[in-house]
């Protein structure tokens, strides 16, 4: 038995169980101030280990976070924005918590990890997950594995170019009119004066927005060359992957010979199987592994 903890930046979901059917017992934890937070998911799994022992648990984070096994910070939270999370330190906390071993890595990894064992990904060797909410994420897989260099990967916070006409400053505090910046939630919210569930199917907002997506996954196409791209997020709507699909092959224009892109684009770019539970199911994965690492000789 397993535990998952889809760490985000409003809720904390916890689940214990080894698979879509196979689920003890979940909680959903607002995210609030670190130590109250934190200090509700260990008395949620204290609880469980009672009735349900729990081998290791996985944890997909919100970002940035250290995955580096040599660093001195590994299993921190970083340089996010979110107010007091700055350096905060999960896999220490946990794990001295609940003495197991522990898994981690970002949550749109976590849930890449959920749609490629039991969803959208099953069989995919090179997979591509972004998620398109709050902000915007990215994972790619390959084999099933993260790929990683200095840090994880930032899909959302690549550059793009704007769109014919738009002034619009951009969202993110970073970059200002970066990937995230123009297509994200916020950005959407920012820009119209209206949450994104607000707006109506015809509204112009869904247009513009079709053109970013397909410009940030255009990106993501000639770089990676994954198999399949699965978009999920708050953000994604049914109507919205018609348009994109549509902007991203006159995007593309015919360079990526691949029968994927040019005859079945609708079963290339799709969105996921598992829905919302894509990353806490993933997060079981990355608790499996570390059990069996830990199990190694």
């Amino acid at each position: 038995m397993f535990g998952a903890i889809e760490a985000g930046g409003t809720k904390f979901r916890c689940m214990v169980g080894d698979g879509p059917t196979a689920i003890a017992d979940e909680v959903r934890i607002t995210t609030t101030a670190p130590q109250e937070t934190l200090a509700e998911v260990i008395r949620f799994f204290t609880a469980q280990a009672i009735k349900h022992p729990i081998d290791a648990i996985g944890i997909g984070a919100f970002g940035p976070i250290d995955l580096d096994r040599n660093s001195a910070t590994y299993g921190h939270i970083t340089t996010t924005p979110k107010t007091g999370w700055q350096h905060q330190d999960l896999v220490g906390l946990v794990g001295d918590a609940l003495k197991v071993p522990i898994g981690f890595d970002t949550d749109v990894a976590a849930a890449a990890l959920g749609e490629y064992t039991w969803g959208a990904g099953q069989g995919i060797d090179n997979l591509v997950y972004l998620t398109v909410g709050t902000g915007i994420g990215g994972a790619a897989l390959s084999a099933g594995r993260s790929l990683r260099g200095l840090v994880h990967a930032e899909m959302g916070h690549m550059l793009i170019p704007r769109v014919a006409g738009d002034s619009f400053a951009g969202s993110c505090p970073f970059h200002g009119d970066c990937f995230e910046g123009m297509a994200s939630g916020p950005a959407i919210r920012k820009r119209w004066g209206q949450d994104p569930e607000t707006l109506t199917t015809d509204h112009p907002a869904w247009q513009l927005q079709a053109s970013y997506l397909a410009l940030g996954l255009a990106n993501i196409i000639l770089m990676l060359s994954p198999h399949r791209i699965v978009l999920g997020g708050g953000v994604m709507r049914a109507e919205l992957f018609t348009a994109l699909r549509c902007r991203l092959l006159d995007l593309l224009a015919g360079y990526v010979n691949s029968p994927e892109i040019t005859d079945s684009l609708e079963d290339y770019v799709v969105p996921p199987s598992l829905g919302n539970q894509a990353g806490v199911l993933g997060a079981l994965v990355l608790a499996r592994r570390a059990y069996e690492q830990e199990s190694q000789p």
